[in-house]
C-alpha cells in the first residue's frame, strides 16, 4: 500500500507537466509531512551524505570534456576519418555515420551530443548525394544512441551512483557488492562494438537492397591523412580506457583529465576555439551539470524513503514468492524500462528504478554489472522511441522531417537494436568477458 502511494504521487505531478526532478523532490515531501514520521533532520543528513560522493564529479568534467570537443572540430576529423574508411562500400555514408557515432561516443558519453555533431554534418552530405533523408536519419539518429552504451557513459556513472555502496544478499545467502564505474565502463566495450557492427550491417543491407550511390575508394594517402588529422581525438579513448584499467588514476580522475586535454586539444592544437570562447562552454557545463546533479539530490531523497519503507525488500519478496525466475525477471525490467523510456529521460529512470530493480536482480542471481550494462541498452533504445525519445528531436531538427517520418525511418535501426537487447539480456558473457578477462569483475 505504502508502495502504490508514493508511486501514485509520483505519477500525478509526472502528468501535470511537472520536471522529474521537482516531482521527486515533492513527492518525497508530500509522503513525509503527510504518511510518514521520519524525521526531517534524518533526511537533511542523507541528503548530503547521499551526493557526497568522489564518482559524481565524474559527471561534470565528462560533460565538459564533451562540450570542448562538440564545439570544436573534433567531430568533424573523425567524419572525415570514418567516411575514408568505409565510404565506398554500400550505404558508404550511412556506414561512415554509424562508425563515426561510435568513435563520438567514446570521448563524449552524451547520445543526443553524438546525434548533434555527427548528424549535422552527414545527413545534408548524404542527402547531396543522392540518398533519401530518411536514411540518414535513421542510422544517426539510433547509432547516436552509443554515446551512453560505449564508455565514457554518464549514465553508467548515474548507474554506479544510485546503487553505490549497497550490499545485497544474493540467492546463497552471499553478500554482492554494488559496480564499479571502472568494470562498468570495461563492460560497456563490447556491447557498444557489437551493436556497432549490428547498426553498420543493417545500414548497408538497406543500401545494398535500394541500391544506394556509392562513393568512390579514398586513395590511402587520404586515409593515412585523415587519420592524423583525428588521432589527437582518438588519442582521448586511449587516455580515459588505458588509464583506467592500467591503475593510474581512477574513473573520476580520468574524467578530469580528459576535460584538460579536450580543452588543451580544441584550443592550442587544433585551434578550433578561441579562449575568448572558453567562457561560453565553461558556463553551458555547469547548466547541463547542474541539471543533472539536481535531479540526482532529489533522487538520492527519493531512493532513501524508498528503502526506509523496504519497498525494493517487498518487491523483491513478491518476485521470488510468485514464481518469477530470473528469466521471467529479466523479461519484465525491460518492458518495463522500455515503456517508461518512452516518456522519461535516461538518467531519471537510472536514478529512479535502478534502487528499486537492483536488490531484487541480484537476489535471483543476476551479476550487477550485466544488469547495469542492460539498463544503459534499454536507455538507448528510449532515447529513439516517441514521444520524448532525444535523438528523434535531434535528428527532426537537423533534417528538417516531422517527428512521426523521423520515427518511421528510424525503425529498421530500432528493431536490430531491439534484437541485440534481447541477445544482452540472456547472454552475460556479452557484456562481463571483458571485465573478467581483466580481472575486473
Amino acid at each position: 500500500m505504502t508502495a502504490l502511494l508514493i508511486f501514485a504521487i509520483l505519477a500525478i505531478l509526472l502528468v501535470t507537466g511537472m520536471p522529474v526532478s521537482i516531482a521527486l523532490g515533492l513527492t518525497v515531501f508530500a509522503f513525509l509531512f503527510g504518511f510518514t514520521n521520519i524525521p526531517m533532520d534524518s533526511i537533511a543528513l542523507k541528503l548530503f551524505t547521499g551526493i557526497e560522493k568522489f564518482e559524481i564529479m565524474a559527471i561534470p568534467f565528462f560533460i565538459l570534456a564533451g562540450n570542448f570537443l562538440t564545439h570544436g572540430g573534433v567531430a568533424k576529423r573523425m567524419i572525415r576519418f570514418a567516411t575514408s574508411m568505409v565510404g565506398h562500400w554500400y550505404g558508404g555514408m550511412g556506414l561512415a555515420s554509424v562508425l563515426a557515432c561510435a568513435l563520438f561516443a567514446a570521448i563524449s558519453g552524451s547520445s543526443p551530443a553524438t546525434v548533434m555533431a555527427v548528424g549535422s554534418i552527414l545527413i545534408p552530405a548524404m542527402v547531396r548525394q543522392g540518398y533519401p533523408p530518411q536514411f540518414g536519419v535513421g542510422a544517426v539518429a539510433t547509432a547516436g544512441g552509443l554515446g551512453i552504451l560505449i564508455p565514457p557513459s554518464i549514465v553508467m556513472v548515474m548507474y554506479a551512483v544510485a546503487t553505490s555502496g549497497m550490499v545485497v544478499t544474493g540467492p546463497n545467502g552471499e553478500q554482492v557488492m554494488s559496480a564499479s564505474i571502472g568494470t562498468l565502463f570495461m563492460a560497456g566495450v563490447i556491447p557498444g562494438l557489437m551493436l556497432a557492427t549490428m547498426l553498420g550491417a543493417t545500414t548497408t543491407y538497406r543500401a545494398w537492397k535500394n541500391d544506394y550511390p556509392r562513393m568512390p575508394r579514398a586513395p590511402w594517402s587520404e586515409r593515412v591523412k585523415a587519420f592524423r588529422e583525428s588521432v589527437w581525438g582518438l588519442m582521448l579513448i586511449v587516455i580515459i580506457m588505458g588509464g583506467i584499467y592500467g591503475g593510474i588514476f581512477t574513473p573520476t580522475e580520468a574524467a578530469a583529465v580528459s576535460a584538460v586535454y579536450a580543452f588543451i586539444i580544441a584550443v592550442w592544437v587544433y585551434k578550433d576555439i578561441s579562449l575568448r570562447e572558453v567562457p561560453k562552454v565553461l558556463l553551458a557545463s555547469a547548466a547541463m551539470s547542474a541539471m543533472l546533479l539536481y535531479i540526482i539530490t532529489n533522487a538520492v531523497m527519493f531512493a532513501f524513503i524508498l528503502t526506509s519503507e523496504q519497498i525494493p525488500q517487498m518487491l523483491s519478496s513478491w518476485i521470488v514468492d510468485f514464481g518469477f525466475g530470473k528469466i521471467g525477471f529479466l523479461l519484465m525490467v525491460n518492458v518495463i524500462l522500455l515503456m517508461i523510456g518512452m516518456v522519461m529521460e535516461p538518467s531519471a529512470i537510472v536514478l529512479i528504478m535502478a534502487p528499486i530493480l537492483y536488490p531484487v536482480a541480484v537476489k535471483l542471481g543476476v551479476d550487477p554489472v550485466h544488469f547495469g550494462i542492460m539498463l544503459v541498452v534499454n536507455m538507448e533504445i528510449g532515447l529513439c522511441t516517441p514521444p520524448v525519445g532525444l535523438n528523434l528531436y535531434v535528428a527532426s531538427a537537423l533534417s528538417k522531417l516531422g517527428l512521426t517520418e523521423v520515427t518511421r525511418a528510424s525503425w529498421p535501426w530500432l528493431l536490430t537494436a531491439l534484437c541485440f537487447l534481447v541477445a544482452l539480456t540472456y547472454i552475460p558473457a556479452i557484456s562481463l568477458s571483458l571485465p573478467q578477462f581483466l580481472g575486473m569483475n
